[in-house]
């Protein structure tokens, strides 16, 4: 079995820490976005990935090299951003008729993959959501049949977004519905979307099966992003309660749940809860919570909540020597 994963976009909701870092290698819960997803489809029987790359494209794909040595492994580059249709696309000859998995690369979800890759007929991952204008819709039956996907409509007849999950068993279908949508008239911005050429393979007779997902993440902004890393981390503790070894620090208190890394130096510190920590950070007379470091950072003297710090980085906090008296109010804001 074969999977689809793209990581060619610029991850511009994210700047500026994806100005140097791939939006799909950004830390959650111990792991990076992409190693989430790649860990998920691995132990579901997945033997063979496509990785549609574009920009930061040699950092994605040093770091697949590094983690999976083992894992057969193709790389495609997207040099123009043209959409998720043109990035699927431009694996066709890598795929051939294979049936294939798609999953987004900065989409995060909970779904019985092994059941997906059971079905006898294709499949798409959808979710309830308040306002489907900004995705991919799909209009679905009483019998869980897709009968329209629409990307972003402005009057949408669903409130059943389409999350970025995709089992296709008619791959050549694919393609050739991919080749008519690439000859037509793109979007305003010069996309050309994947939902489009599917809702040309459900016109020529194909059917898809909608399965809902228990919980999407969306790690495309700061917000979603922090609570992915959040649910992961709660997860990750209630699941493998064995794997949250006892870690001591110096003067250090720590609030589980958190993920710290190999390497770190932490003293006179206040860590947690749902923070991640990357390796070879140093930490010092902090408090942070609802966050996280990459990797080789250093932090002093700071107070955190609801933050991303990328690798390398530096940030030393404001030091004060204060000798206050009775009834006094200061604010240091």
């Amino acid at each position: 079995m074969k999977a689809i994963i793209p990581v060619a976009g610029a991850g511009t909701k994210l700047r500026p820490l994806t100005y140097t870092q791939p939006k799909a290698l950004i830390p959650i819960a111990g792991k990076t976005i992409l190693g989430v997803i790649v860990d998920q489809l691995v132990e579901a029987g997945v033997t063979e990935f496509i990785f549609v790359i574009g920009y930061l494209g040699e950092k994605i794909q040093r770091y697949i090299e590094k983690t999976y040595p083992h894992l057969p492994q193709t790389f495609v580059t997207q040099n123009d951003r043209r959409g998720t249709g043109h990035a699927i696309w431009l694996t066709k000859d890598a795929v051939g008729d294979d049936e294939v998995m798609i999953v987004l690369g900065d989409t995060v979800c909970d779904y019985n993959v092994k059941d997906i890759l059971k079905s006898k007929v294709s499949q798409i991952g959808v979710r309830k959501v308040d306002d489907p204008r900004s995705f991919g819709v799909a209009e679905i039956n009483d019998k869980d049949i897709v009968t329209r996907m629409v990307e972003k409509p402005l009057i949408p007849k669903s409130n059943m977004a389409m999350v970025g999950i995709y089992y296709i068993k008619e791959t050549a279908a694919m393609f050739a519905a991919l080749d008519r949508h690439l000859h037509n008239t793109a979007d305003e911005n010069g996309e050309y979307h994947l939902t489009n050429a599917l809702q040309h393979m459900i016109e020529d007779g194909i059917v898809f099966h909608a399965f809902r997902v228990t919980n999407w993440f969306d790690c495309g902004k700061k917000e979603t992003l922090l609570s992915t890393n959040a649910t992961l981390l709660r997860q990750m503790e209630e699941e493998h309660p064995e794997m949250q070894k006892p870690q001591e620090f110096n003067n250090t208190v720590i609030i589980h749940p958190v993920n710290i890394a190999e390497g770190c130096s932490i003293k006179h510190c206040i860590i947690g809860p749902n923070v991640t920590i990357g390796e070879y950070t140093k930490i010092e007379s902090s408090i942070i919570k609802d966050s996280i470091i990459g990797s080789y950072a250093e932090l002093q003297q700071v107070v955190l909540n609801s933050s991303i710090i990328g690798n390398d980085a530096f940030v030393r906090g404001l030091s004060q020597s204060l000798n206050i008296g009775d009834n006094t109010e200061i604010d240091l804001g």
